[in-house]
């Protein structure tokens, strides 16, 4: 068994994120150069090899999205049953959970209003199937009658079948709802629903590793197809993304700690330094949980409240991936294909950041919020597939920031309840505190690992 257990771990680890994450900006580059080669000499069997290995590539994503959809959802939902434990716990869950939503809106409103500005993806239209497109199109244009028309299904099935996402959705918090409504009763149906969702994940990490060939068919198609003004796009989608989280990061974040928690943005900062630089690199908010977990208690927070406070942050609160990401990356991917947003649809995107989040608890990420969020907008699954794939070229460079934003605010929420609760030591948070012990836990590569680094804290 011990041996068994050894050697799954030895094959997780080969998986090195760091020598993917290269990978993956190297075939972007390599992609490119390609698709400028084909489009120069008019290579038609280059740029049919190109666009064969992004199809394929996209359409691996494709499938995994509305099963993702709903067992994310289901599972979330449930999870919400084991919230609780006395009124004292309910208070601080509570008001920990509203200050996660205020902040998560705060933080999607800076997102919108930065790529509404920059408007990243503007005047590059892709069109994958025209039939698609058209249906986005009278969704996003009507008004909220017709969003509420198209909401329920004929049947469970053509949902499914149909590629009906918004459908999908709304099937999945009705399930939800029954399952949570019914307790004890649909423990099998849950326990159901969270074995897919790991099936589903683990196909989808498969397909992922895929990812440095998928994007070099996806770019070099692109090139060969658009030319260079393919790459402003991403451009602008890479600045809008660490504009937007400098300003949480660096703005809002200094403003709530000094004027509602009383804490000084120059101390959060010298005690949580090294914890964010973690954060940077390893592009994990899990394998970084035992470091903010400590900072957060070296600031002077309760450790009994830091113990449940960091650890919920960490599935829920993540102001970079599951609300200033979706909702730059929602309008870049409609910039892409076309499609005009209109005040329902901005304020979906809102709503699915300030919810969505606490409703997914536990299996937030950035690809399950980015595709609920498309989803929620009623796009087509195809399109949602692309948009994703093609942000994917440059997700290695936006994850170190996003990641950087979450455990920055899975830190500071923490300290500000922690402040208007009366579970803030002024003295410790006055004292100097001990270096994080980095070089104790080998740096994590694999879920393994985190779990690993979750247990010895």
């Amino acid at each position: 068994m011990a041996s068994s257990s050894a050697s799954a771990r030895r094959t997780r680890v080969r998986f090195n994120p760091k020598v993917f994450a290269v990978a993956v900006l190297a075939s972007l580059v390599l992609g490119a150069l390609l698709g400028w080669l084909a489009r120069a000499v008019d290579a038609t069997w280059l740029i049919t090899a190109l666009d064969t290995i992004g199809t394929t590539f996209k359409n691996l994503l494709t499938f995994t999205v509305l099963p993702l959809i709903f067992t994310a959802i289901v599972v979330g939902i449930t999870s919400l049953r084991s919230v609780g434990g006395g009124r004292t716990a309910a208070r601080l869950g509570g008001r920990t959970a509203l200050w996660f939503a205020l902040t998560s809106l705060i933080a999607v409103l800076i997102g919108l209003v930065v790529a509404s500005i920059l408007q990243p993806g503007r005047g590059l239209v892709l069109q994958p199937d025209q039939q698609n497109l058209d249906s986005v199109g009278e969704r996003t244009a009507g008004s909220w009658l017709d969003l509420l028309n198209g909401l329920v299904p004929q049947n469970l099935v053509a949902a499914f079948a149909e590629g009906e996402t918004l459908q999908v959705v709304f099937v999945s918090l009705i399930i939800g709802a029954a399952a949570y409504s019914l307790g004890d009763k649909a423990e099998p149906f849950v326990r159901f629903n969270q074995s897919a969702f790991d099936v589903i994940q683990r196909v989808l990490g498969w397909i992922i590793r895929l990812a440095p060939i998928g994007t070099l068919g996806l770019i070099g198609h692109a090139v060969a197809t658009y030319g260079n003004e393919f790459f402003l796009p991403l451009i602008k989608l890479t600045g809008g993304v660490y504009l937007a989280c400098a300003l949480v990061l660096l703005g809002v974040y200094p403003l709530l700690l000094r004027f509602v928690a009383k804490v000084g943005p120059g101390r959060f900062f010298a005690k949580t330094w090294t914890v964010l630089q973690f954060a940077f690199v390893s592009r994990s908010s899990s394998a970084t949980l035992p470091l903010s977990r400590q900072a957060v208690v070296d600031l002077g927070v309760d450790r009994s409240y830091a113990n449940f406070a960091v650890p919920l942050a960490t599935t829920t609160k993540m102001d970079g991936c599951a609300a200033i990401y979706p909702a730059i990356a929602s309008i870049f991917i409609a910039n892409m294909f076309g499609i005009e947003l209109g005040v329902v649809q901005y304020l979906t995107i809102i709503a699915v950041a300030v919810f969505g989040a606490i409703a997914t608890a536990g299996v937030t990420g950035w690809f399950t919020m980015l595709t609920l969020t498309l989803a929620a907008l009623g796009f087509p699954a195809e399109v949602v597939a692309t948009g994703i794939a093609i942000a994917y070229a440059v997700d290695p460079i936006l994850d170190m920031m996003r990641t950087m934003t979450n455990v920055a605010g899975q830190m500071v929420v923490p300290t500000v309840v922690a402040r208007r609760e009366g579970l803030l030591d002024d003295e410790v948070l006055a004292a100097p505190s001990a270096p994080p012990l980095l070089s104790g836990d080998a740096e994590p590569t694999g879920a393994t690992a985190d779990e690993d680094r979750t247990a010895k804290v």
